[in-house]
């Protein structure tokens, strides 16, 4: 290497040794270069990015690098490694832009890998909408979001109508979302008697086949609470509860009747599992004379009642708790079930609906695909007309005018109200008196 190629300039701290290049015009002259600079790390005068480039620019032009044999091209790179203060990898890079015949450009910081499609207010109005039905599955709640915006036009959630139920839950776990944002007892075994047939109910997509349980909720110092009614209809899932004080014959045979009259279809059959306050003499006269099917769960066969045991813990408990309420409130409760609760259930909250199939093995596989959610209105309205068996005076024209007489927030929000209203008299009529 001769002297000449460098040009010394002094400040009060250090030497720096300048580069002038453009002498080295030939593969030879870069070897010496190496040679010669072997363990120094020389740079380009002031070491801007747009310098580097520009360096790492020129030489590749001047040693025209398209023509160049593989060893040579490797003698280009170790010069520039040398030379440019970039590592191989990036380097790389910026030649095979050159070979693109692309400009080089300049190195960003990388940018995120996706552009944000939610935003702030489309998480918001999740939040509102779970609030409204109390966390619902994300299929549900997709549904809910669907006919928000396709049915009853409210623009907030126009996004939200398209997304997918995995990324509905993603957003759930945003600190957006997140800042928006007792006591039981098993039944008791009982003997057994004759009255109704053990078997699982058949209704072979007919409305009417309705199975019922209990819910107790709860004791206090040997007190105990109010008891609910849970009746759910196999097809539609058309759930009606009712609320009593007691599930002896003079509290419970007066509500299953208001109960079972409740329903829009024919009762065609009612199953139960095998507590005393439903196998009785006079449960089974009640639904002789409706002429409807009494049948019981079997042993060994949980999923027998499975159905509206699932909707006692998403829809009792999350409506009215575990905490011990009094039965002298009965009253309140089953006018609010009657008046508010019942016909969100029904008309404005969607439910899941399986879709069985058999593989190659034989084995039943249960799905819940997406189109399949809807409200029990919904299903009951896709049922045939023969399936259907409405009772004499009621239409499905009727039920869908009262349904869309309220969007499913207004139908949620009301709801809130009335149990808020509910349990504040439960609560103020319940504290103790000072003394």
């Amino acid at each position: 290497m001769r002297l000449e190629l460098w040009e010394r300039v002094v400040d009060h701290r250090e030497m720096i040794l300048i580069l002038h290049d453009e002498r080295l015009t030939s593969l030879e002259s870069l070897e010496q270069f190496l040679a010669g600079t072997a363990g120094l790390k020389p740079q380009v005068a002031a070491g801007t990015e747009a310098q580097r480039q520009a360096h790492v620019l020129s030489v590749l032009q001047r040693f025209r690098y398209h023509s160049l044999a593989r060893a040579q091209k490797g003698l280009v790179i170790r010069y520039l490694l040398a030379t440019s203060g970039y590592s191989r990898q990036h380097l790389t890079r910026l030649i095979a832009r050159f070979r693109d015949h692309a400009p080089l450009g300049q190195r960003h910081a990388p940018a995120h890998g996706f552009t944000r499609r939610y935003t702030e207010s489309d998480i918001t109005a999740l939040a509102r909408l779970d609030a409204l039905h109390e966390n619902l599955s994300g299929a549900a709640t997709r549904h809910l979001c669907q006919r928000a915006w396709l049915v009853y036009g409210d623009s907030r959630y126009q996004r939200l109508a398209h997304i997918s139920v995995s990324h509905l839950y993603n957003l759930r776990h945003t600190p957006r979302y997140r800042h928006a944002r007792g006591h039981w007892e098993p039944t008791r075994p009982s003997r057994a008697v004759s009255i109704a047939i053990r078997k699982a109910p058949q209704p072979e997509g007919r409305a009417g086949f309705i199975r019922i349980d209990s819910v107790h909720q709860g004791d206090h110092d040997g007190i105990k609470g109010v008891y609910y009614i849970d009746a759910v209809d196999c097809v539609t899932q058309w759930q009606v509860l009712a609320c009593c004080e007691r599930i002896s014959e003079a509290f419970l045979l007066p509500v299953l009747e208001q109960m079972l009259a409740c329903f829009p279809f024919r009762i065609r059959g009612v199953h139960a599992d095998n507590g005393g306050e439903y196998i009785n003499r006079r449960v089974a006269a009640l639904l002789d004379k409706l002429n409807a099917e009494f049948t019981k769960s079997r042993p060994r066969h949980s999923n027998d009642n499975a159905l509206v045991e699932a909707k006692n813990g998403v829809v009792i408990r999350r409506t009215f708790g575990y905490a011990h309420i009094p039965q002298k409130y009965a009253r309140p409760i089953n006018a609010f079930c009657e008046q508010h609760l019942v016909p969100y259930l029904n008309m404005h909250r969607p439910c899941l609906f399986p879709e069985h199939s058999t593989d190659a093995k034989g084995k039943i596989r249960t799905t819940y695909p997406q189109n399949l959610v809807r409200t029990p209105l919904e299903k009951l309205h896709s049922l045939p007309p023969r399936a259907r068996g409405l009772k004499p005076g009621i239409t499905l024209q009727d039920l869908l005018i009262e349904a869309r007489a309220m969007s499913d927030n207004e139908a949620a929000e009301r709801l809130q109200k009335a149990r808020s209203a509910l349990f504040a008299t439960i609560h103020r009529r319940s504290a103790p008196k000072a003394a």
